[in-house]
């Protein structure tokens, strides 16, 4: 009998040896930050825009890691987050476009050639039987399943607020700051209570802050130091965690951060492009904040950080000065759009003994891939889960360095009308890559053009004309997948019928 509870104390003292030595795991999400709105040269050389901004936290967590230089999202918000959140292609889960906070309510914009697609306008749910959403089962779930202490912070957005998934807890979060179904804030400023002003609130007024009501405090500040006070408790309990803190930063409103917007002003920049450089600028100082406050608690050595975007940069001209669709340069266009500028982003990993410090990873990533990353990272090796998970672990290559994968297939479809004016890449579009070859779709013309990333990442010339054969071979491939994927489409007013596949 003694031997027995000897052996079984051991064995529990081995689970609890085994807890304490998993990785914690933060996921520092921003939202709508473009590829070039660093100071970290993302491509083979340093641009205009990577002098125009100043992230040195950023710099200082690729030089601590790896930089991924061709990592991708999808054109805008909800799709990349319920892809990171369920593992599943955006074709296949049908989140299209991003969520209304009110249930029931598509936010697509009305158009004259097509009717509204038929897509999952509520969301991501965790129960099924939710009209018009996806259900699936979320990755923090399965890390709480699995002895994480699992904490939210900041934006969520990956349902409209009255269903299941626009509330973090139901998602295997064990703490939530700030997460509803709103897809930006009301307010950044303390002095405007984050929107939450009596008689003015919206949908989009954040909440949980009430402690800095009317200081000067930014919300990127708050949510950063109410962050990191959800950390004390696993850390006194050498629990591993996983911390999904989501800027709401820097997303509009583009509310100037004062203490950064003096020197873009003095910079030359003008108040709206200054008032931009802030927000970068504030999510910068917090990933530092976060930086050191594992090194002040002595964790850093067993703490992976995510760094990732959610979407391209904003470069609406109704929003961004300067010329349209160049705020991401030398990517085409931005946010809403298939070209490269609205979904490819900034991504740094850093894990330290298992990444070597200042690598570049050149191998193509997409969000969907984070799902059985994170998993593996926290050493979870099997699992359940209700949907099929169309993402591939990057762990690998952050084992071993870049590796070359041509024989992959990246998939984007945005088969809705994001804004009331059509744009570069922007309403109606799908778009596949192979190697370095990228096919671009219109469903609204019907025509497809194709470009050669290597020596193009402007997506300036179209070799469609050129090279017909690829052009075909890249086209059937569109089609494949989205068939494979059974993906919504179009439907024509005039005809009152779908719009055939891109084949």
């Amino acid at each position: 009998m003694k031997k027995i509870i000897v052996l079984a104390i051991l064995l529990s003292f081995q689970q609890l040896f085994a807890q304490s030595n998993r990785p914690n795991i933060i996921l520092f999400m921003v939202d709508d930050m473009g590829w070039q709105d660093t100071s970290v040269p993302f491509w083979k050389e340093v641009t205009p825009l990577n002098k125009k901004y100043h992230t040195p936290n950023m710099q200082r967590l690729a030089d601590e890691g790896m930089k991924f230089t061709n990592a991708y999202a999808t054109p805008v918000c909800t799709p990349t987050r319920v892809s990171l959140l369920t593992g599943m292609n955006v074709a296949r889960h049908r989140v299209t476009l991003w969520t209304s906070p009110v249930r029931d309510n598509p936010t697509d914009s009305k158009d004259d050639q097509f009717e509204l697609v038929d897509w999952n306008y509520n969301g991501f749910s965790n129960i099924g039987g939710v009209p018009h959403t996806v259900h699936a089962t979320p990755f923090p779930q399965l890390l709480k399943e699995a002895g994480y202490f699992t904490i939210h912070v900041g934006k969520a957005h990956w349902g409209s607020n009255g269903t299941p998934g626009s509330n973090p807890y139901n998602l295997g979060f064990m703490v939530n700051i700030s997460g509803t179904g709103a897809g930006h804030p009301q307010s950044y400023l303390g002095q405007e209570n984050y929107g939450n002003k009596p008689g003015k609130a919206g949908w989009q007024a954040v909440p949980d802050l009430q402690q800095y009501y009317g200081t000067d405090t930014f919300l990127t500040e708050a949510l950063t130091l109410e962050a990191l006070k959800t950390l004390e408790e696993p850390i006194k309990r050498k629990q591993p965690f996983f911390l999904n803190l989501s800027h709401y930063a820097v997303h509009v409103p583009i509310n100037a951060d004062k203490r950064f917007f003096q020197k873009y002003l003095d910079a030359g920049l003008d108040s709206l492009e200054a008032g931009y450089a802030t927000l970068i600028e504030g999510m910068d100082k917090s990933l530092g904040d976060i930086m050191d406050f594992l090194k002040g608690k002595k964790i850093e050595s067993n703490t992976v950080i995510i760094f990732m975007s959610d979407n391209g940069g904003l470069s609406n001209p109704k929003v961004r000065s300067g010329q349209p669709f160049t705020q991401n340069a030398p990517l085409r266009a931005g946010k809403g759009s298939v070209y490269e500028g609205g979904i490819r982003e900034p991504m740094i990993v850093k894990w330290p003994g298992v990444v070597k410090k200042g690598t570049v990873a050149e191998t193509p990533v997409i969000i969907e891939d984070f799902f059985p990353a994170i998993l593996q990272i926290a050493g979870l090796k099997k699992y359940k889960t209700i949907q099929t998970v169309d993402g591939r672990s990057f762990v690998d290559i952050l084992k071993n360095g870049s590796t070359k994968t041509p024989e992959r297939v990246f998939l984007w479809h945005s088969p809705n009308k994001w804004i009331p004016e059509d744009g570069p890449g922007i309403n109606y579009y799908s778009a596949v890559r192979k190697g370095d070859w990228k096919l671009v779709y219109s469903y609204r013309t019907g025509k497809a053009e194709l470009y050669d990333l290597k020596n193009d990442i402007g997506e300036k010339n179209d070799l469609s004309g050129k090279n017909p054969r690829q052009a075909k071979i890249m086209l059937d491939l569109l089609a494949k997948e989205l068939k494979k994927n059974k993906a919504q489409l179009p439907v024509s007013k005039a005809t009152g019928k779908t719009v055939p596949y891109p084949n």
